[in-house]
């Protein structure tokens, strides 16, 4: 850092690990988030002056601990006049407290299997302070005017989500080689790895985005299913072998010469530009598989993060039950599919039985192995599909032409998300989704280069 003296920080185990100003204004942000305040640009001023008072009340040849950086934080806090976030922030450092006395006197009992449903609860309780908890309540933001403020509740809610994932590489960025952002179709994954990349662009971390899509066999050396339609979705379709071999020579120094699929014609032609990986520089990469563990076999788990994606949305229907997060991202996929690709909506529907066999056989089952798992979820959302989608899936759901007659699973799912549609108020201003939002990835006018 450079307005610092210190360059390491001593942990509660007496460990000491390299200093990050992002660890301080992280926290900072998050009390304020917590107390209704949200202006990152504010607590990076703040984090300056908590290093300032660092520097002035340390002796120069010492590093802080945890809890002189955590008194330091309340004391700026509390002088510049945020005693509201002040106040949040010690409540957060109380309950962090609590937690760690419990852990030690019960042993450590988290498993991985309760991740999900942490992130369940979190979302749900976001629901509930946000009024969004149903689309009744959802219908009401529409009516009363304070749609606007929704939508930049629910992006700074995963800006948070994004910090925190930062926060989990930061901890281990000695170490690791890869970063990896999975998750199912259309949970937003592609802006995940933007955002990530770009937060911690100025803490000196450089990532290397590597292309597991080019290690796709011809197309006709895919799964085919009764119908006789080639598989995308499934790991079978990659060349696994190929691609953990070129990981290995990667973080052993060596360049490799990644192969180039081409989606028009389904073939491999030829290689991309070579790549090698410098002194300090770490993969990123983005998949739908990137949990399934022969993706990355032999590669020690010291040298890699695995992040996971879904939009954990807690919202109730009509009828009481909650919207399922598939029927979600089918949405996403069906707008992106026909904007970027040209493809027939109905297409992407009868499609989506691949997608959720895959998920529930190669995805899902390992989201619980992710180091941490983002909520890509914007509750927002489902009004600017009412608008964008139109009656398209009551058409589907009325099966007027019997297109889907011989396909009872995919005509009972355009029926349930017909439901949801049916029963929300349409939103029509696309000037209020800001330039780099998370939606930008499948409406389209974003600021990011996909």
């Amino acid at each position: 850092m450079k307005n610092n003296t210190f360059t390491h920080v001593i942990k509660r185990d007496g460990a000491v690990v390299p200093f990050t100003s992002l660890r301080i204004t992280n926290a900072i942000y998050r009390a304020a988030i917590a107390s209704g305040g949200r202006d990152m640009e504010t607590a990076r001023k703040l984090t300056k002056q908590v290093i300032k008072h660092l520097n002035k009340t340390l002796d120069s040849s010492r590093n802080p601990t945890i809890e002189q950086i955590q008194d330091a934080i309340e004391k700026v806090l509390i002088d510049n006049g945020h005693a509201l976030t002040a106040k949040a922030f010690i409540l957060f450092r109380n309950d962090r407290a609590q937690d760690r006395k419990q852990r030690e006197e019960l042993g450590d009992s988290s498993k991985e299997s309760d991740i999900a449903w942490q992130k369940v609860w979190e979302s749900l309780n976001w629901s509930i302070n946000h009024d969004t908890v149903s689309i009744a309540d959802l219908n009401r933001r529409i009516e009363d005017g304070t749609f606007p403020s929704l939508v930049k509740e629910s992006e700074e809610n995963y800006l948070l989500d994004i910090i925190k994932a930062a926060d989990t590489i930061i901890k281990r960025g000695d170490e690791v080689k890869i970063v990896i952002i999975a998750g199912p179709s259309s949970s937003g994954k592609t802006t995940t790895t933007l955002k990530i990349a770009e937060y911690l662009k100025d803490e000196g971390f450089e990532f290397i985005p590597y292309h597991v899509d080019n290690y796709f066999f011809n197309l006709e050396l895919h799964p085919v299913d009764e119908r006789g339609d080639y598989d995308y979705e499934t790991p079978e379709a990659i060349d696994i072998k190929l691609l953990n071999s070129h990981l290995q020579k990667l973080l052993e120094g060596k360049s490799v010469k990644p192969p180039y699929f081409n989606f028009k014609t389904g073939k491999r032609e030829g290689t991309t530009a070579p790549v090698k990986l410098k002194k300090g520089q770490i993969l990123l990469i983005d998949s739908l598989h990137g949990l399934y563990e022969p993706m990355t076999a032999g590669i020690s788990k010291k040298s890699k993060i695995k992040l996971y994606t879904e939009p954990i949305l807690q919202m109730r229907g009509i009828d009481g039950s909650y919207i399922r997060w598939t029927d979600i991202r089918l949405i996403r996929r069906i707008v992106r599919d026909k904007r970027t690709r040209g493809k027939d909506p109905l297409e992407t529907l009868k499609h989506w039985h691949y997608v959720r066999r895959s998920e529930l056989m190669y995805i899902t089952p390992y989201a619980q192995s992710a180091d941490h798992i983002i909520n890509s979820s914007l509750p927002y959302e489902l009004p600017v599909w009412k608008n964008i989608i139109g009656g398209l899936f009551k058409e589907w759901a009325e099966n007027k032409d019997g297109l889907l007659k011989n396909d009872k699973q995919t005509l009972n799912r355009s029926r349930r998300v017909n439901n949801i549609l049916n029963n929300i108020k349409p939103w029509d201003d696309l000037s209020v989704i800001p330039k780099d939002a998370l939606l930008r990835e499948f409406i389209g006018d974003s600021s990011y280069k996909y």
